[in-house]
């Protein structure tokens, strides 16, 4: 009985370390955070942290990203378009560079309707711009204006979310929009629209990074090479079956048609790399470019972001 109590309390005294050796790390992510929402779905980055001894928390965000990203609230970030991610940085936000998704150009874009007389950049003069304040579109829009010689001022910006842009499209009350996808997709599916210009040819690269909250980074560099890995191969996985991929996400998303998930999909690179700062040139671009129109309050040096760089990559 004696050797049976102590096997007993040494089992409970081991059950007792380990859940106190538990940590928990909380990662967000929005419903267009393709990768994240298929990890989250499918449990595979759960499973790959817990012999780190970690168990995840999911946070969804709607709404209030920015205000999470820059009080540090969770561990662990979602992919950001390069422009949203210089308001962390203007805000001093406590943030690590940890992943880059590369350039998706083609992945945004301005359309107009398919009977418009706008057939160019050049004619959007004098017309109402529906666009989301501070998004990589808004980015786009300004470089494909500088480029036909125009800016804002020769437009008239409508600065709307994208769901409220859907329904400003549809009634007319705006002459052209300029969006990412899904909605992209979607309008090029299930509507008649044309597109006029979209990142290409050097207009807007459309990066996306992900973000961890910097004293997570500093104190977890394994579990960051385990997100970055899995990241990694999670990206090649769904170009490799972009089908099988479009068919796992479209109910995800919101019960979008996986045909249109599939358009959106094969614009997107997905492919994940190191940040690496002295490859920041396009994202120095959109920084100036935002100080210049006023969309952030003061200049940014990319290069003082802080990096993670995960190992042999």
């Amino acid at each position: 009985m004696t050797l049976r109590k102590f096997i007993v309390a040494a089992g409970l005294l081991l059950a007792a370390v380990t859940a106190h050796a538990e940590q928990t790390i909380d990662i967000g992510y929005q419903r267009s955070s393709t990768l994240w929402i298929l990890l989250k779905n499918d449990g595979q980055l759960d499973e790959r942290l817990k012999p780190l001894g970690f168990k995840v928390n999911w946070h969804e965000f709607s709404s209030g990203l920015l205000s999470a990203l820059n009080a540090g609230s969770v561990d662990l970030h979602a992919d950001v378009a390069d422009a949203f991610a210089l308001f962390t940085q203007a805000a001093n936000a406590p943030l690590t560079y940890y992943a880059r998704e590369n350039p998706s150009p083609s992945a945004q874009a301005i359309i107009v309707p398919e009977n418009s007389p706008i057939h160019s950049v050049a004619d959007l003069k004098g017309k109402t711009v529906a666009v989301s304040k501070g998004s990589g579109s808004n980015f786009l829009l300004i470089s494909a204006l500088k480029q036909a010689g125009l800016t804002l001022n020769d437009i008239t910006p409508r600065y709307l979310e994208a769901p409220d842009g859907v329904a400003a499209f549809a009634s007319g009350n705006v002459d052209a929009w300029a969006i990412w996808d899904p909605f992209l997709a979607t309008q090029q599916r299930e509507h008649n629209v044309r597109v006029i210009a979209d990142g290409t040819h050097g207009i807007a690269d459309y990066n996306r990074f992900y973000l961890a909250t910097t004293s997570f980074a500093k104190a977890h560099p394994q579990v960051l090479q385990v997100v970055f890995d899995t990241l990694r191969e999670k990206g090649q996985w769904v170009k490799a079956n972009p089908q099988q991929a479009a068919v796992k996400l479209g109910p995800l998303w919101g019960n979008i048609p996986p045909e249109t998930v599939e358009l959106a999909n094969s614009r997107r690179s997905y492919d994940i790399v190191p940040v690496n700062v002295s490859e920041l040139a396009e994202q120095q671009r959109v920084a100036d470019t935002y100080y210049q129109a006023k969309l952030i309050p003061k200049p940014l040096k990319i290069s003082d972001i802080t990096v993670w760089t995960p190992n042999n990559k």
